[in-house]
């Protein structure tokens, strides 16, 4: 590759990467967020969440590939333009396919990386990431009470402490609140063990030499109640039932499936490298610049065409989903008219 190309295709990969850096911190941020939630109400151990939080990320980076791609390409065009650097390899015979190879090579090695994650690394990573989280929550669950810390149960209608532990590893000290209605149940014993059901998330703890009081908090209504023994069932936030997900299923299976849902989530999968490759067509006609245009100037244009592109996008699914668009036309139509927008870019910009 001659010197000029090799030096473009750098701007245009740097910029690349450092784009797609800066919407993967975006979306690391997010997800960041949502899997703490979900470890703090669910009591994952701490190994687990780092791993959730790499799968959910392997998951969803295919999204931000066609977009990367299109910004990367616009911003490094932009900015040889406006340096004036693009003008001066014109003047020196740089046009036409040598300008088009470097955005190219670009473009189809990016394409090959969605297509390898959409059809390849994303479905075996909703897999473990549902098999990982079924784990987490009895793993969980099962962890033992850590003395002087609460502990929240029922979604933080119960919570226990325990002062300290014994030799046995029984709690000592032992203080609950339950809220049940308007009332408020406390009970404060001197030893408790727990009891795991059958199932793995049923527990009950075993509460001995203590006393339970129960009362409407502001009144005088209050029972006072000793006891030698007495059980307590706790109940842990229930996991959400999981239905079979079509994005963990393999690509394989999903080849000749016969329902609609299986054959949009082909189509889907097989649209990001396209969709990448669209991007990459539109993205090299708009970055070109006018004389004392700033370098930014395209921007606008390329995340409104992205936005446009994406929702259509997703409206094409669910439409065919619910067959309301021909089944034989699929999702693939959505590429249409933006490849025809970059053609006319590309021809008005010649």
């Amino acid at each position: 590759m001659p010197i000029l190309q090799r030096y473009f295709f750098r701007e245009l990969a740097l910029n690349f990467l450092a784009v797609t850096g800066a919407l993967l911190a975006i979306l690391v941020i997010y997800q960041l967020g949502a899997v703490l939630e979900r470890a703090a109400q669910y009591q994952y151990p701490r190994g687990v969440v780092l791993q959730l939080f790499a799968l959910g990320a392997a998951e969803n980076f295919t999204l931000l590939l066609p977009l990367g791609l299109m910004l990367g390409i616009v911003l490094a065009l932009g900015r040889l333009y406006h340096e004036s650097e693009m003008t001066a390899a014109q003047a020196c015979g740089f046009g036409g396919a040598r300008a088009w190879m470097p955005v190219g090579l670009l473009a189809v090695a990016v394409a090959a990386l969605s297509g390898w994650l959409s059809l390849q690394l994303a479905p075996k990573a909703a897999t473990l990431r549902v098999e990982l989280t079924a784990r987490a929550v009895r793993a969980g669950l099962a962890e033992p009470f850590t003395p002087g810390r609460f502990r929240s149960f029922d979604g933080g209608r119960t919570i226990v402490y325990g002062a300290s532990t014994g030799a046995a590893g029984d709690l000592q000290r032992v203080f609950i609140k339950q809220a049940a209605g308007g009332s408020v149940i406390t009970t404060v014993a001197q030893r408790a063990r727990r009891e795991a059901g059958a199932d793995g998330l049923s527990q009950t703890i075993v509460l001995l030499d203590g006393e339970r009081f129960e009362g409407v908090p502001g009144t005088r209504r209050y029972h006072l109640l000793k006891f030698d023994e007495l059980r307590v069932p706790l109940s842990p936030p229930a996991p959400a039932a999981m239905p079979a997900r079509l994005d963990a299923q393999p690509t394989g299976t999903l080849i000749g499936s016969a329902p609609l849902a299986d054959r949009a989530e082909l189509q889907w999968r097989v649209g990001y490298p396209v969709m990448v490759l669209v991007a990459a067509l539109c993205a090299a006609p708009l970055g070109r610049l006018r004389p004392r245009q700033g370098r930014y100037a395209r921007v606008w244009q390329a995340v409104l065409f992205f936005a446009i592109y994406g929702n259509l996008a997703i409206a094409s699914r669910t439409w065919f989903e619910h067959g309301a668009t021909p089944a034989a036309l699929g999702i693939w139509w959505v590429h249409l008219p933006f490849l025809l927008w970059a053609a006319y870019l590309i021809r008005r910009r010649a």
